[in-house]
């Protein structure tokens, strides 16, 4: 694949040029349990630490990463920018912190000051209450993120998808990125009611999305960039690149794949593309996201 021209290190274009994965995650199972993940066996029930993803980050030419959140807890979040402390390649996090609770702000004055602490997530998708991002508690945080201009990650499903615009109506400031797509039911071939669902979305210009956790939604052992391919078109050309970022999802896609893997299938589910659209979904839409 094409890179864009050679530009010199430091300097502006540079970073703009920078590739970034805009979505993966540490844990250490010595430090915390993750009720979320598989009963054993599974390739997820292991420590994964930086140490591990720099070299796949390096031998594939990106020049960082967005750690996200795995957790419900601040003692993840403060791990989190620890690591990001000590590792130059993680340019950011994405942290929990409790969105509904009346001292939110107390949290964020502490977190806040931290250069590395870029975002918000919540694992919405597993709540019990369909409508919990609506709910008056909740609203009243993600307001309280909205007017320090800290951005939000929406782990959704299809389900999920109109609460996004009665969202954005109620809070216009709030800048918002959909994970994975919205986790359509790829290994089925759940397409036309995501899309019409997704559609809506589209025209709302702080919302952004990630072309990450798609072949965790596919048949882990039987999917190719194929099958990809028509979730990929619809969400470039409705959100455009420069609100479309690429996310690896690791260690979590190692259920159907590799971090190679994921990457050769979002660039070849993106197709022949100008080396400008490519570096914009490869790393400038999550620098200017995030802030990075």
């Amino acid at each position: 694949m094409k890179r864009a021209p050679f530009v010199r290190k430091g300097s502006q274009a540079y970073y703009e040029r920078m590739r970034i994965d805009a979505h993966q995650h540490f844990w250490d199972l010595s430090r915390l349990t993750y009720p979320w993940m598989p009963s054993e066996p599974s390739p997820l029930r292991k420590t994964y630490l930086p140490s591990t993803l720099q070299p796949i980050l390096e031998t594939h030419r990106f020049e960082g990463s967005v750690v996200v959140q795995a957790h419900h807890s601040l003692d993840e979040t403060r791990w989190l920018l620890e690591l990001a402390r000590e590792n130059d390649f993680i340019k950011g996090v994405v942290a929990w912190v409790d969105i509904t609770d009346p001292l939110l702000g107390r949290t964020l004055d502490e977190l806040q000051p931290d250069s590395h602490f870029k975002g918000v997530r919540h694992l919405v998708h597993d709540e019990p209450d369909p409508q919990w991002l609506l709910r008056p508690d909740v609203l009243r945080g993600l307001g309280e993120l909205a007017r320090r201009d800290i951005p939000y990650d929406l782990l959704l499903r299809p389900l999920h998808l109109p609460l996004v615009p009665v969202l954005a109506g109620k809070l216009p400031k709030l800048r918002m990125v959909i994970d994975h797509i919205a986790k359509p039911s790829i290994s089925t071939g759940e397409f036309d009611h995501w899309a019409r669902l997704m559609e809506a979305v589209f025209p709302l210009p702080g919302v952004y999305c990630k072309l990450s956790g798609m072949i965790t939604e596919a048949p882990w052992h039987n999917w190719s960039a194929s099958d990809l391919r028509p979730y990929v078109t619809f969400v470039l050309q409705g959100f455009g690149p420069g609100r479309l970022m690429f996310g690896s999802d690791w260690p979590v896609c190692l259920l159907a794949g590799t971090w190679k893997e994921v990457f050769a299938a979002c660039t070849q589910a993106m197709g022949p593309q100008p080396v400008d659209v490519r570096e914009q979904v490869l790393g400038a839409t999550a620098i200017q996201f995030y802030r990075l």
